[in-house]
C-alpha cells in the first residue's frame, strides 16, 4: 500500500476509535487539569506543550511561563498590543482567528463542503432551525481551523450587532485534518456555540465547535458557555440589550483547538483570490470584502 490509503486507513481508524471514546467526560477532566494553579506543574505543563508544538511567546502580553497562573491561561493568552493589526480597508471582512483554512466556497442544495467526499447541512449545523438557516441558504462558508499552537481567541470578522445566539449540545469528536476527512458530518456531530450578527454585508453567522478536549467555549456576552456538556435540546438565547462589536474585537475564546465557521449571506462577501484550502491565517487579515 502506498503512503495515502496508509494515511486514510490511520484516519478511519482514529475516527472509529472516538465512537467509542466518553469524549464529554475526557474534555471535562481536560478542563479541570489545565486550571490547576500548582505553580511546578502548571509551569511544567506549559513547557512541555510549548516545546512539542514551538510555540513562542514573544507576542504574548506574559512573555514567562511563571507569568500565567494556569495552563489555560496560557493556553488562552492575549497578545500585546498592535500583535495582529487589521486590514487597512475598512470594508475588508478580516479573519476572525489565527488558523488555517479547511473549506471555504458557496453553499449549494443547502449543503457546505467538510472535507472531499463529505458535505452536511446548514439546517442541520444551525440546530435544525429551518428559520434561522434560511438568510444563508444559497451563500457563502469558510472554515477555520485553530490547531493547538494558535493563538486560540476568536475576533470579530466585521462590525456588527448580535441579534441571538444559540448553544447545540453534541459531541466532542477531534475536528483535526484526518477527523474531518474520514467522520461524515463532524461539524453537526459535535456541541457548538452559533452566534447571529447583523452587519454592514447582511446577516453574518460565527459558529463556534468545540472538539476533543475543548473543555470550555466562552463568550464575552454569556460568559461560559461549557461546561457542563448538554446531550440533548439546543439552547437559544435572546439577548436583554443588543450587543454591537467592532471589527477585530473579541467575541470569544477557545480552551484547546477547534474550528470556526462563518457564514454569509447570498451575493453579500467576494472571498479573497488567495483564500484556499491550506492557507495559513492570522487573526485580521483580509479574507473577503463585500460584492460591487
Amino acid at each position: 500500500m502506498d503512503a495515502a490509503p496508509d494515511a486514510k486507513l490511520k484516519h478511519r481508524v482514529f475516527a472509529r476509535i472516538q465512537t467509542w471514546l466518553p469524549t464529554r467526560f475526557l474534555s471535562w477532566c481536560m478542563y479541570l487539569v489545565t486550571r490547576i494553579e500548582i505553580g511546578w506543574f502548571k509551569n511544567a505543563f506549559i513547557r512541555v506543550f510549548m516545546d512539542r508544538f514551538g510555540i513562542s511567546l514573544a507576542e504574548a502580553e506574559f512573555e514567562r511561563a511563571e507569568s500565567y497562573k494556569s495552563f489555560n491561561h496560557f493556553f488562552t493568552r492575549a497578545l500585546k498590543d498592535g500583535a495582529r493589526p487589521l486590514a487597512q480597508d475598512p470594508e475588508a471582512l478580516v479573519s476572525p482567528v489565527d488558523g488555517t483554512v479547511s473549506e471555504l466556497g458557496d453553499i449549494r442544495n443547502g449543503r457546505l463542503i467538510q472535507a472531499k467526499g463529505f458535505d452536511y447541512s446548514l439546517v442541520e449545523l444551525l440546530g435544525g432551525d429551518e428559520d434561522v438557516a434560511a438568510p444563508f441558504v444559497g451563500g457563502g462558508f469558510c472554515t477555520i481551523y485553530l490547531a493547538p499552537y494558535n493563538y486560540h481567541r476568536i475576533h470579530m470578522p466585521t462590525a456588527g450587532t448580535l441579534r441571538d445566539w444559540m448553544y447545540v449540545p453534541g459531541r466532542l469528536f477531534s475536528v483535526n485534518q484526518g477527523t474531518t476527512r474520514a467522520m461524515p458530518r463532524l461539524f453537526t456531530r459535535n456541541e457548538r456555540v452559533i452566534a447571529l450578527f447583523e452587519t454592514g454585508v447582511g446577516p453574518v453567522a460565527l459558529i463556534m465547535v468545540g472538539a476533543l478536549f475543548v473543555g470550555s467555549i466562552e463568550t464575552v456576552w454569556s460568559g461560559q458557555v461549557t461546561p457542563p456538556h448538554s446531550r440533548k435540546g439546543v439552547g437559544a438565547y435572546r439577548l436583554m440589550q443588543p450587543v454591537y462589536l467592532n471589527r477585530g474585537d473579541e467575541c470569544g475564546r477557545f480552551n484547546m483547538g477547534s474550528t470556526v465557521i462563518l457564514l454569509t449571506s447570498p451575493g453579500a462577501v467576494q472571498w479573497a483570490h488567495d483564500l484556499v484550502p491550506g492557507r495559513a491565517l492570522r487573526m485580521g487579515e483580509t479574507i473577503g470584502r463585500p460584492r460591487a
